[in-house]
């Protein structure tokens, strides 16, 4: 056996990574009479990315977005859930190496997404608070909870204003969602809870290395981000590359930096990779390279899906965008395929097809690329209410969400306020000096070396997070 794993006259198919891409291919493929399913994940639940910003701003419970293996696939024959972390993965042997055991496999899928990319810089990736888990949005909460309480102790001008700057480093819809939801904290919360912080403000600082937000939708619906977010209190920094982060100021390429002990990481991602595994089979972002039917080049057998694959087509020369959709799309035409494979017929390549895409900035604001039909406003954040919820798993967990929207839109309000724990970006004993006495203003330009983030292979690239959601 393997992990307890029994073997059978089944074709094994295991399944590394339990995201959108992943479930697809388990329902796809359930209860099937000629694959035996293995799931390896290192969660034993599937969370909802997109919405992990709220969690991080206070507006929905984490169980809101998370939903338990092994409760989905109850019913489900032929199915194994194993809790463990890939290791390795021995192609020639199709074998793969886990925390529990090593597990052979008959066709082998990856689908366990990506991760936050620092691009080498060892004090940003030490400091800063990434927002790519569930458990990393609720360490974010109450990180910026923890400051909002210590800004209304501290005697110090200098440090309560770095308790209050909350700067926010990749304009993509992540960067442009949680800064939305920060601005309606600093408009409805702060001013109830945190009454004798009425003198001090709550800065908020939006870096974008590119010359515009929301790099993969459209121009009209990026100049109507920026400037719903500027209406609502956001600084909008554009042009400008993140050079370090050293616990006390983001330091900009110019020179420039800005006091802040909450730096906020969603500036791009990079695929999860397993053990050594050879240059040659990744390309951009260390993403595997697949044919058209998703497989690795040179193992027929061995499939990559969603945002930890590239694949080209004329439309994407420059790979598929890394969105919820790409993964679901990808992970149905993967399971047909195998379903094919075992009746002995051909298999189909794999298309995109872009159904659009949405970004939401605050109460009644978000924007809407439907192909050429562009949305902004109500409407758009309508749709964007639809779409999200429809998505989630559980019916009690679209409850449980669609309640907290209705309590959150009548009563101006983000309930779930509390501080659970706190886990510092490093250890106490690497943490900077105490943030120096500066001028008045916010942004202050110094003579500092420039730095830059590059990828290992390639050219010096601005902060600009590459993540989008999409229908």
């Amino acid at each position: 056996m393997d992990c307890n794993i029994p073997n059978t006259d089944k074709k094994r198919v295991v399944i590394v990574g339990g995201g959108f891409a992943g479930l697809e291919i388990i329902h796809k493929l359930k209860n099937s009479e000629d694959y035996q399913l293995v799931l390896i994940d290192k969660n034993n639940y599937h969370q909802f990315p997109p919405l992990l910003y709220q969690i991080a701003t206070a507006g929905l419970e984490p169980t809101s977005i998370t939903f338990p293996f092994r409760k989905m696939f109850q019913k489900y024959n032929n199915f194994y859930f194993r809790l463990a972390e890939v290791q390795d993965i021995h192609f020639s042997e199709n074998r793969i190496v886990t925390s529990i055991g090593d597990i052979e496999y008959d066709f082998l899928v990856l689908a366990a997404g990506t991760k936050t990319n620092y691009y080498g810089n060892k004090e940003v990736e030490t400091y800063s608070y990434p927002m790519k888990s569930t458990v990393e949005a609720l360490n974010l909460r109450n990180i910026v909870l923890s400051n909002f309480e210590k800004a209304t102790i501290s005697t110090d001008e200098t440090e309560k204003k770095a308790l209050l700057n909350i700067v926010i480093a990749g304009g993509g819809p992540s960067g442009v969602e949680i800064a939305g939801a920060l601005a309606e904290m600093k408009k409805f919360i702060l001013p109830k809870d945190y009454p004798e912080l009425s003198d001090y403000p709550l800065n908020i600082f939006l870096i974008e290395g590119a010359d515009r937000l929301l790099g993969p939708m459209s121009k009209k619906s990026s100049a109507n981000a920026k400037s719903s977010l500027e209406k609502m209190g956001v600084n909008i920094i554009l042009n400008k590359k993140v050079s370090n982060y050293d616990g006390a100021k983001v330091f900009l390429e110019d020179g420039s930096t800005i006091t802040s002990k909450t730096f906020i990481w969603v500036s791009g991602v990079t695929a999860v990779q397993f053990g050594n595994t050879p240059k040659e089979m990744t390309g951009r972002g260390g993403r595997f390279l697949v044919n058209e039917y998703n497989q690795i080049h040179n193992y027929q057998n061995v499939f990559a899906v969603g945002d930890i694959c590239f694949m080209t087509e004329e439309k994407y020369p420059n790979g598929h965008p890394q969105v919820a959709q790409t993964a679901i799309q990808q992970g149905r035409q993967v399971a047909k395929n195998l379903k094919n494979i075992a009746g002995g017929t051909p298999m189909e390549a794999f298309h995109y097809k872009d159904l659009g895409t949405l970004a939401t900035i605050g109460r009644n604001k978000a924007v809407a690329d439907l192909g050429s039909f562009k949305m902004h406003g109500f409407p758009a954040w309508l749709v964007w209410l639809f779409v999200h919820l429809r998505s989630i798993l559980g019916v009690k967990n679209k409850l449980m969400v669609l309640i907290d929207w209705i309590w959150n839109y009548v009563k101006y309000d983000q309930s779930e306020r509390y501080i659970l724990a706190v886990t510092p970006p490093a250890e106490e004993q690497l943490l900077p000096a105490p943030v120096e006495e500066e001028p008045t203003a916010l942004v202050t330009t110094e003579n500092k070396k420039e730095t830059t983030i590059s990828f290992a292979d390639h050219d010096p690239v601005p902060v600009a997070s590459v993540d989008s959601q999409q229908l």
